[in-house]
Parts: structure tokens; sequence; C-alpha cells
């Protein structure tokens, strides 16, 4: 026999029983014979009627074990329609009989919502029971981090592990400290963590504050790192609301968690409407933010995406992703160089794309400073005018320009390169046939040269880790974020703008460090902090605007618009000659040619001895 049917008999059982017990509290436990007539015809009726409208409302789909509010409101629902329904049914069916009481339609309904209610609560707790107690014992304690709705659902999904056993929860304040959620009581503040996983002797905590701010996200991953317990947490609510995960599907705390930021929000509509059913062209495709800017912009569904690489091996990766997850995206892959002006030429003439994303650059800093510094003048400036102006020979409505923090002040070839190429479009943007737009930003996590995956190789490598200086700091931000707002800086720009993103608070490096040592389990014993000094053309800090600019507010608030320096007339004629030379050029000269272009670039002195190695450990750096 199926479990609905025997759940059906048994709601039957509980209608002809709440009927019965209608009738002993109507007359105090003595019914006068008068009314057993109508007791004995009515009852069948009753039966039936009720029967057909508890299946009706389809209380039989469920399953008894996972009974929860769902259940209880269709309960309500079909008991409501049956106190209306009945009444009028039984005054034709003993209309030859002593009527029914009145008060029985009103008692019945209640005592027999008490009875569906209660023997679906009763089989829950004994099925638990039955099925998960012995595994509660069994499970390793964790404290959960947060007393909200997704703490209650984590809480009723790990009752159910065998993993997990929660000892009790933690919240914002202690004005909730002894309270009871779902079995569990909170037992303090999230500042008490560390006192509470002594007393418990818990080494495990899960984040379970998935709608909260990042700031707060943030601290309470800080308050596990620094109390040494292991930080879980659980998945994003999106994630959750579109049925990718579980609530329970906890997963580890990593870096990205103690660096990242509320989601961006951008205008959605905005963007699409200068992209949808546009050819695109992204140069630099392949690498960390011009990959992502293809992905960001396959969402909004263009006409053709222009995919423009030196690598082909970068190529290559970006096509098999796109035919696995964007197949619907018309992908144009095309090798070539943004020095080359023939191939330059070559396809924008051919897609005359409605926007060009220029991402290709070289980045990393002590790499482009001395030896390959003539590379980095000619692929991150030469290359931008090659693209620029072919953009505005072929009347290209958009251009833009994918820039940098270390643009502002330069102090390495690198930043004074990227500034150099803003200043190329700020000069090609007073023609007025393309529609220039800068965007600078700062480090993004998990890019090419990023130093999270070099300390991840360093702390599973043993150690020891390390950092150039105990003072240096960077501003962090997620690739999507970034190919986000560069995608939403487009959308706005009226021509000639730098857009500066919001890039949060510094984070310091050597903290950075210790806490990625924390997240790994490891103690600070075990992996050393090594300070080798700052690294050719390295700043102790990034800017984001340069002292002699100021800034305005857009309609974005993670947005704004820098007044930048003006470029004087005949200041691109004079610099290409220099740009187009045929001969190499070393560091030196490229250097002192640089602080004639740029003015505000300062170059650090690379010949100065570095700090000399200075070994911490993580608790003592």
């Amino acid at each position: 026999m199926s479990r609905s049917l025997l759940v059906f008999l048994s709601d039957l059982f509980g209608v002809a029983l709440t009927w019965w017990l209608a009738y002993l509290i109507r007359f105090n436990t003595d019914i006068p014979a008068d009314f057993m007539p109508a007791f004995g015809v009515a009852l069948p009726v009753v039966l039936l009627l009720q029967g057909m409208l508890l299946r009706t409302f389809g209380l039989y789909r469920g399953v008894w074990v996972f009974a929860s509010l769902p259940d209880l409101l269709r309960i309500l629902r079909a008991v409501g329609v049956a106190t209306l329904v009945t009444p009028l049914v039984l005054v034709v069916a003993v209309r030859y009989h002593p009527t029914v009481p009145r008060l029985i339609y009103i008692l019945q309904p209640l005592l027999l919502i008490m009875y569906m209610g209660g023997t679906r609560a009763l089989y829950r707790t004994w099925k638990e029971f039955r099925l998960y107690g012995a595994l509660r014992a069994q499970g390793q304690p964790v404290i959960v981090m947060g007393a909200g709705e997704a703490a209650v659902g984590l809480i009723r999904e790990l009752s159910r592990s065998s993993e997990w056993r929660v000892v009790g929860l933690l919240d914002k304040t202690r004005e909730s400290e002894g309270r009871e959620i779902y079995g569990c009581k909170v037992l303090g503040a999230f500042s008490d963590l560390a006192r509470v996983a002594a007393e418990y002797r818990v080494g495990h905590a899960i984040i379970a504050l998935p709608q909260e701010r990042h700031e707060l996200r943030r601290s309470v991953t800080s308050i596990c790192v620094r109390a040494g317990v292991k930080a879980l947490t659980v998945p994003a609510i999106e994630d959750v609301m579109l049925g990718r995960v579980k609530v329970g599907d906890v997963r580890q705390v990593d870096v990205e968690d103690l660096l990242g930021r509320d989601p961006v929000r951008i205008n959605a509509a905005e963007v699409k409407e200068y992209l949808r059913g546009k050819t695109v062209m992204v140069t630099g495709a392949g690498g960390s933010i011009g990959s992502e800017l293809c992905r960001q912009i396959a969402r909004f569904e263009p006409s053709v995406l222009v995919c423009f690489e030196l690598s082909e091996f970068a190529l290559y990766r970006l096509c098999e992703e796109f035919h696995a997850y964007f197949p619907n995206v018309q992908l144009v892959p095309l090798a070539g160089d943004v020095k080359d002006a023939v191939r330059v030429d070559e396809v924008l003439n051919r897609y005359r794309p409605h926007v060009i994303f220029h991402a290709a650059a070289y980045k990393h800093v002590p790499l482009m400073e001395d030896d390959n510094a003539w590379q980095a003048v000619r692929n991150n400036a030469l290359g931008t005018w090659q693209v620029a102006r072919s953009a505005v020979a072929f009347g290209i409505p958009r251009f833009v320009l994918v820039s940098t923090d270390k643009a502002v002040n330069p102090v390495n070839v690198m930043g004074a390169t990227k500034r150099l190429a803003e200043q190329v479009c700020q000069s090609l943007a007073a023609q007025g046939r393309t529609q220039f737009e800068i965007v600078r930003f700062g480090n993004v996590l998990g890019s090419a040269g990023s130093v999270i995956p070099k300390f991840q190789e360093q702390i599973a490598a043993g150690g020891p880790v390390t950092v150039t200086h105990p003072e240096i700091t960077r501003y962090f931000m997620s690739i999507p974020e970034a190919a986000q707002l560069v995608l939403q800086a487009g959308s706005m720009g009226k021509g000639g703008e730098i857009f500066v993103l919001d890039m949060g608070e510094p984070v310091k490096i050597a903290e950075l460090a210790q806490d990625m040592i924390r997240l790994s389990g490891r103690s600070a014993d075990e992996i050393r902090i090594v300070f080798t000094g700052l690294r050719p053309g390295e700043k102790l800090y990034e800017e984001v605007l340069a002292d002699s600019e100021e800034t305005r507010a857009t309609h974005h608030p993670k947005l704004r618009i820098a007044r930048a320096l003006t470029v004087e007339e005949g200041w691109l004629d004079a610099l290409l000659l220099w740009l187009r030379q045929r001969r190499p050029v070393e560091g030196p000269e490229v250097r002192r040619e640089l602080r004639r272009w740029v003015p505000e670039y300062t170059p650090a002195n690379i010949t100065a001895p570095h700090l000399r190695p200075v070994v911490k450990t993580a608790a003592g750096s």
C-alpha cells in the first residue's frame, strides 16, 4: 500500500474522530439520544465530502518527513473550504432528522486542523530522530555565525548531516543571547567566537550571512581567521534561489571572501541598449580582463563578438569556452597584434564594430621596467594609437580604453605607458569622430601576475611567503566586477572622460598574506613571511586620481569622472615621431623620454639597493 494512501486513510480517520470529539465537547461527553440519528447520517456524508476536498487540495503530494509551513497552509485552505461547504450539504442530507448542532460546524474543523498538523509533526519528529539522531552525535562540532533566515535553513539541513553537529550560534550583538533557533542556542556575539570555540572545543565555523553587506561578512571572516577557527560559508543567495546549490552546500572561505565587495549592480537596460544586436570588438580578448569582458558582453546579445588576440593559445581557450557556454553568440576569433596597422585596419574595415573595448596591454610592472621598457611603450602606447587611429578612420562610434590606477602619478614604465595611452585617446577624442572613454581600476583578483595566486603557490609549497615591503598596500576588485563597470562606463560616456572605479579600501599586503596563511589552516610557525624589498618600479601604495585631477559623481555609485589634464595641440604628432622609430631603445632612455611625454611621471631609482630580506612569522609581521 502506498504511503500517500496511508496518509489519506489516517486523515479520514481524523475526520471521523474529530466529528465524534466535537459532539462529546458540545454535550459535555453525554450525547443525547435524540441527536444520535443525525450523527449517524451525517458522518458518512462528512467523510465523503471532506475526503474529496482534502484530496482536491493536494495534501498527499508532499512527503511527511519534510512537512513544513506550506503543508500547513494547504491544510488550512482545505479545512477552511470544508467548513463552508459541510453545513450546506448536511442541511439537505439530514433534513428528516434532528439537526446537527451549529457548534459542531466550528469545533470539528478546529479539531481536524490540530489532528492533521499534529500527526504530521509527530511523524516528522520521529522520522528525523530515527534517521538523523545518531548522526548528530557523530558529526564535527561547528558554530553557525548568524541568526537569520539563512542560519535557520542551514541548521535544518545540517540536522540531517553526518558531517556536522551545530553546537550553537553567534549573532551580531548579544541581544539574542540565550534564545534558541531550531533547537540551537545563541551563545553570544561574533566577537565571542574565540571564547566559545575554546569552551566547546570547536574548530569550524560556518558564516551564514549571504544577504548581509560584504563589510560584515569580511569582518566575520577575519574574526574566524584570527580566532584560529576554520571558516566556511554558505552559497550566495542568488545561487540558492536559482536552484544551483542548497543552503547546506557549505564551502571553504577563500581569499575573495576577505577582499571582495558587495555585488555590483549595473544598469543592464542601459548597457543592453548600446550592445544588443551590435558588433562589438575586444582587443586582448584572451587575457584575464579581456576574456571576462567577452563573457559579460555575451549576456547582452551582440550580433557579432570580434575577439582580437595575439596569443594563439589564449584565443583557442576562449573559443572552446564560448562553444561550451555561449553557443548562440557569433564569435569571430582573430589573431593579430595591435601594433600591426595593416591587420588592425583590415579587421575594422571588414567588421565595422559599434564599440571597441581596448584591453590589450603589457601590465606586469617589474618585467616592463628595464629590458622590456621599449616593448611596453610600443605595445601600450603605440598599440593603443594604432587601434584608436583606425577607429577614427573607419568611423567607429565608441572606443573604451581599459586603463589602470598605476597611470596616476606613475613611478614605473608600465604606469607611464598606460598614462601615455590615455593621453593618446584624449588627443584623438578632440577630433570628434569617435567617442572615447577611459576606465581606470586597480588590481583584480586572480588576474595574470596577481599576488594572490603567487601567495597560494608559496603556501602550498610550505612557504616562505614573500612580501616586498611591510607597509605596501593595494586596491583589489574581482574580475567580473571590473568588467561590468567597464561596460557600464562605456554606456555612460559622452566622449573624452576618464572614469574612475570605486576601489573601496586599500588592503595591506602583509596582512593579506597573514590571513591567507591562517585560511590555509597552517600556523604562524609553519609558514614564514619574508620581506624582500620593493621591486623595480614598485610603489608602496597606488592612487586612483592624480594630484591635479578632480572628480565628479555619476548616476552610478561606483563610477566617478575625473577631470584630467588636457593635451596640447600638436602633441600627438610629436609623440608619434618617437613611437615610430625603428632602432632599439634602452631602458634608461625610455624612462628619460617618458618624463618628457608624461610630466607627472617620476621614475623610481631602480639602481638603489633593495631592502635587505627580513624574515618574520605571520604572527609577528
